[in-house]
């Protein structure tokens, strides 16, 4: 008998026990609740249109509708057909833009085009300088003002501020002439071929852009930055807009462009994601 009220006495305890531990693990849950990031999502592309502004002697962008209205069948239906040079508007350099056998567009690791980034200011220097090169002075000065090191397989944007001139083809290409003559007379500010190099030796960066028409300065003739890059499988990025948007560094871009066969570039939907808190 005893024996019996033990056991019983037991079980009572072991249920009074496990029904503590429960109600203590539902307040928990219910006080610390799981903090979401919330991000806003910045685009960092032009629009295609008539005013695309296009490097000189390539084709403009081009729409024609096809149909836009009701149909004898009694419902709407648009379409058009488009056409356009590869590097235009907002787009993407393949390395094969200027290395013979080098990666088409189609060809370009995903993981080349989508990873944390950072963001090089040069807006004070370059806007009043259409011929201002980002130098290896202003990266290591971004190093120091944000005492880091440029993370190793950071996409890399750099800010001139010529975006604000976009479409206005004066002020943003130096010309609005267009063919070969036009060429000499292009003036916008580029990434120097000495601070290319820089960041292919001394940071591992997955690829990197530029809100200008080139990621080599208006008055380059050897397009030495745009060799030296291309040459390390690292894509560039032109014609960037919205850039004063983004942070210094902390955000991430996921930027893709048309998957053309062949491809030596195409147009790129490019966009940042930016934390903005935690709740």
């Amino acid at each position: 008998m005893k024996t019996t009220i033990f056991y019983f006495l037991l079980s009572l305890t072991l249920i009074a026990c496990n029904s503590k531990t429960a109600s203590s693990e539902k307040v928990d849950n219910t006080t610390t609740p799981k903090k979401d990031i919330q991000k806003s999502i910045i685009d960092l592309s032009h629009t295609y249109s008539s005013e695309t502004i296009y490097w000189v002697t390539s084709q403009e962008f081009k729409l024609d509708t096809v149909y836009n209205g009701q149909t004898d069948k009694g419902y709407y239906y648009s379409a058009n057909n488009f056409c356009t040079a590869e590097h235009g508007g907002t787009h993407i350099d393949a390395p094969i833009h200027f290395v013979e056998n080098g990666q088409t567009v189609d060809e370009i690791a995903l993981e080349k085009l989508i990873g944390n980034a950072v963001k090089i200011d040069v807006y004070s220097k370059a806007i009043n300088n259409p011929n201002y090169l980002v130098s290896i002075e202003d990266l290591k000065a971004w190093e120091i003002s944000q005492d880091m090191t440029i993370p190793e397989g950071s996409i890399v944007l750099l800010q001139t501020g010529f975006s604000k001139y976009y479409p206005d083809k004066i002020k943003y290409l130096g010309t609005d002439k267009r063919g070969e003559d036009a060429i000499k007379l292009l003036h916008f500010p580029g990434l120097s071929p000495d601070a290319a190099k820089w960041l292919i030796q001394n940071r591992n960066i997955k690829s990197i852009g530029i809100d200008t028409p080139s990621i080599d300065y208006g008055q380059s003739e050897s397009f030495e930055s745009h060799i030296a890059l291309l040459e390390k499988n690292i894509p560039v990025f032109e014609n960037l807009t919205n850039l004063d948007k983004l942070p210094l560094k902390g955000f991430e871009i996921i930027a893709l462009p048309m998957k053309i066969e062949g491809g030596s570039g195409a147009p790129l939907r490019i966009i940042a994601m930016v934390n903005d808190r935690q709740k």
